[in-house]
């Protein structure tokens, strides 16, 4: 994990105020928010924001946030992104009894023993502590365990850091890790295949509310602009899998894997 930069506004020690909330929801009365993005914009305080009871999807990533006090009252919260930020605790969030999707990554948690407070969440099944393509992580995930040891301590997630891990298709997964180390230097002859790399950005699985017109209107926009981003997908993926191929085994004896 990179160091983390100084942010925008990190300075003025930007907190969240109503009229920020209102700007940025379109809504007049806090309690009527149901989907909230404060991404990149320097926060170190987060304010008034544990007024809006009903909200369901909250984006805070990119700030310079230490702490989570405020969001203990959201017991609605759905799914929540704070990656990219300065948290050494999570433990407001054992108030959030409806979340399902947590994405933390990039943050400042060293030991297993802080994501203790989510093992009371039964709704809780996706969770992102690491995220190689924005090179974000947590001291926590240096060790050779890391996955192992959250798994054990959170037996209700279904997905860890992007991959399946229980329920259908984790076995998919594992097939594809083992690919992986398979085709690595040094575990065989042959010329150097590319490293695996996610296909596709930041937040792609993170679902949304079904409710409220502003909340499809961006669904609509993030579904068009990945769209758009599937088609250079497509080709990156044929190459990787091409040179795949040819690691596996001589010219022309491609053909003969079936998967």
């Amino acid at each position: 994990m990179e160091p983390q930069a100084e942010k925008p506004g990190e300075a003025d020690g930007a907190r969240v105020t109503p009229q920020l909330l209102k700007s940025r929801s379109g809504e007049f009365a806090l309690e009527s928010i149901l989907l909230l993005k404060l991404r990149g914009l320097g926060l170190v305080d987060l304010g008034c924001l544990g007024e809006c009871l009903a909200l369901e999807w909250l984006d805070l990533s990119g700030n310079a946030l230490t702490q989570l006090g405020p969001l203990a009252s959201l017991r609605r919260l759905v799914v929540l992104n704070v990656s990219d930020n300065r948290l050494t605790g999570l433990e407001p969030l054992a108030a959030c009894e409806n979340l399902q999707s947590l994405n933390a990554a990039g943050n400042l948690l060293a030991t297993p023993g802080q994501l203790q407070c989510l093992a009371g969440l039964r709704g809780l099944e996706c969770l992102r502590l690491r995220d190689p393509l924005a090179r974000l992580g947590n001291p926590l995930c240096a060790s050779p365990s890391y996955s192992t040891l959250v798994r054990e301590l959170l037996p209700g997630l279904k997905v860890i850091d992007g991959e399946r891990v229980t329920g259908r298709g984790s076995e998919f997964y594992q097939l594809c890790r083992d690919l992986d180390s398979s085709l690595r230097p040094g575990s065989s002859p042959g010329p150097r295949a590319a490293e695996a790399q996610p296909w596709v950005e930041p937040g792609y699985w993170e679902s949304w509310p079904p409710r409220s017109s502003s909340i499809l209107e961006e669904a609509c926009r993030q579904f068009q602009d990945t769209l758009r981003e599937c088609h250079e997908l497509d080709r990156q993926a044929s190459d990787s899998l091409a040179r795949a191929e040819q690691a596996l085994g001589p010219a022309g004896a491609a053909s003969s894997f079936v998967f």
